[in-house]
């Protein structure tokens, strides 16, 4: 199938025992009606099962975090951390979008920055970590992801502005402010595609794609902060 387990095992931050539970984790329908079905299936029974342990274990952070807040507002802020825009972003953050299995349709449609997919692709990988090693494995992903918008969550009130996410990292690291640079506008005048890439100090550090400008600046925007947030890449600009 092409997928790099290595990579994919680094962003994770785990090695997986039974490696067909992460090839199915990222895998759409899509890519099984133009490959033919390998007998793994597509994501959708592990999103399914993910969405309840995503549940679960946001609870339990909140519960732990929130000890004077009601079951009302632990429950409101669960709902919001589960939206799929958060999810999505978390997905993006994570970095996983180049490694999903999609069919030339869903490629052409800009599939990897469609929020649904996205955020259905993370809960499913949620539940592949479960389903290979237990809780544990899914909590810690579960917690590097949203520690921060948990102790933070008046951030989620208009949802996570990558943009000003990445500009203010930049700013406290003594870096210019990035630049957006269109690179791409495609499809008729009422479904317009746009890619932007973002630039800091003339080089290129993230690109996205969205039916948007802002949609597009803001993927670009996160796929910058994610591989600048990697733990191993420092910050090269």
């Amino acid at each position: 199938m092409g997928l790099n387990f290595q990579q994919l095992e680094q962003l994770l931050e785990y090695t997986f025992r039974d490696r067909s539970l992460l090839v199915q984790a990222l895998t759409h329908h899509s890519y099984l009606h133009e490959a033919g079905d390998n007998g793994e299936g597509d994501y959708q029974r592990l999103e399914f099962l993910g969405d309840a342990v995503l549940g679960l274990l946001l609870a339990e952070m909140l519960y732990e975090r929130y000890p004077e807040w009601a079951e009302g507002a632990l429950s409101q802020l669960r709902a919001r951390l589960a939206g799929q825009d958060v999810l999505a972003d978390r997905a993006r953050l994570l970095g996983i979008k180049n490694h999903i299995l999609l069919g030339r349709g869903e490629e052409q449609t800009a599939g990897r920055d469609k929020d649904s997919i996205l955020a259905d692709i993370l809960e499913a990988l949620i539940a592949a970590l479960y389903r290979d090693a237990g809780l544990q494995a899914a909590r810690t992903l579960v917690s590097r992801l949203f520690e921060g918008v948990v102790a933070a969550p008046e951030l989620l009130v208009l949802g996570r502005d990558s943009k000003s996410e990445l500009q203010e990292f930049l700013s406290s690291h003594g870096y210019a402010l990035p630049e957006y640079r269109l690179t791409e506008e495609s499809g008729p005048p009422h479904d317009r595609l746009f890619r932007f890439q973002v630039l800091i100090d003339e080089r290129i550090v993230g690109s996205g794609q969205g039916k948007s400008k802002k949609i597009a600046q803001q993927a670009a925007a996160a796929e910058a902060l994610s591989l600048l947030l990697q733990p191993a890449a420092g910050l090269r600009v």
